[in-house]
């Protein structure tokens, strides 16, 4: 069982008060990052087909929890691992112009997950998608973003000092930037989470960027799906977080893939039978526009922002016995 018990652990709020500030921070939240980025919120599916080729494939190895509908003809049909493809879809299906975007409640089961802190079966984050010029595909279009979201939690994290002072945890004043490689340079003998937490407690909060190819050193920082991100134009946000003392990533992150960059890191990921798939076949024949999107986690989000211990303090989803047991001998009240 991979779970840290924080020493002398104690919930500033009980679960009802919990509760409470759950639904305060994530109605405050999506209404604020919607409109610094000029977003729209619209209704988004729980499951897609699987020929399609919308479902997110992760790092390759995880299994959708998958079904057929009496109404398909006997098609399988996927509950979503994430929405990064079906957004950027939605954005040329419903006539988003350029600089618009959506926002989504995405909501999503991972049963291959590994249980622990900060990592669940059951994914809600928002997911977010905005359509860019071609000429905007640069790292100063990713950095203004990115900035941009960290400007919305920090001043959320204002707006839950104002309402829960005894609760809030405090973060940093601003974020920085760094490379996978940058990272290999700083820290060659540590793994890439150690990387990361040894970067991230140094400097409070920063934006990992260039994520899912292969390094100088043979081996990939992280795993990333070959046909939404630009992997060399993507990234992670990570806060320290002094609870758990590690990394915790608030938000995935990227500019989306064009003809060029889909094709590579296709053949790179020695998946090229994709590309007769409809979601692929519309980006290789330029059909949908260039785009910014990602997610961001509504619980990672509400357990950074109240201090809380687990993931699990904020979401209601299943865990072994055995860690509900340790959690509740420690005083971390599982929903």
């Amino acid at each position: 069982m991979n779970l840290i018990i924080p020493k002398d652990y104690k919930p500033a709020l009980d679960i009802r008060q919990t509760q409470e500030a759950i639904k305060y921070i994530r109605d405050t939240f999506q209404d604020e990052l919607g409109r610094e980025l000029k977003l729209q919120r619209i209704s988004a599916p729980l499951f897609v087909t699987r020929s399609s080729g919308l479902n997110d494939d992760l790092n390759g190895s995880e299994e959708p929890v998958h079904f057929t509908m009496t109404s398909q003809d006997g098609e399988e049909v996927q509950v979503v691992h994430s929405l990064a493809k079906w957004k950027r879809a939605a954005l040329g299906r419903y006539g988003f112009g350029l600089h618009e975007g959506l926002y989504t409640n995405m909501n999503a089961i991972r049963k291959d997950e590994e249980l622990d802190n900060l990592h669940s079966a059951y994914v809600d984050q928002w997911d977010w998608e905005k359509v860019i010029g071609r000429g905007e595909r640069n790292v100063a279009t990713l950095k203004e973003h990115v900035e941009t979201i960290f400007k919305v939690i920090k001043h959320m994290e204002h707006e839950v000092w104002y309402k829960y002072p005894q609760a809030v945890h405090h973060l940093p004043d601003m974020i920085h930037f760094v490379t996978s490689e940058q990272l290999l340079d700083l820290y060659p003998d540590l793994t890439p989470k150690e990387r990361e937490n040894a970067i991230t407690k140094e400097l409070g909060c920063v934006f990992v960027m260039k994520i899912g190819a292969v390094m100088r050193d043979g081996q990939k920082h992280d795993g990333r799906a070959p046909d939404y991100d630009d992997w060399d134009l993507n990234g992670d946000i990570l806060f320290w977080y002094e609870p758990l003392q590690q990394a915790l990533e608030i938000s995935s992150m990227g500019i989306r893939v064009d003809e060029e960059s889909l094709h590579r890191q296709l053949e790179a990921e020695g998946c090229l039978e994709r590309e007769s798939l409809p979601f692929h076949q519309a980006i290789l024949n330029a059909k949908l526009p260039c785009t910014i999107g990602g997610g961001i986690g509504q619980s990672r989000l509400c357990m950074l922002l109240l201090g809380k211990a687990h993931v699990g303090e904020v979401q209601a989803s299943l865990w072994p016995e055995e860690m509900h047991a340790a959690c509740r001998e420690a005083g971390i009240q599982l929903l």
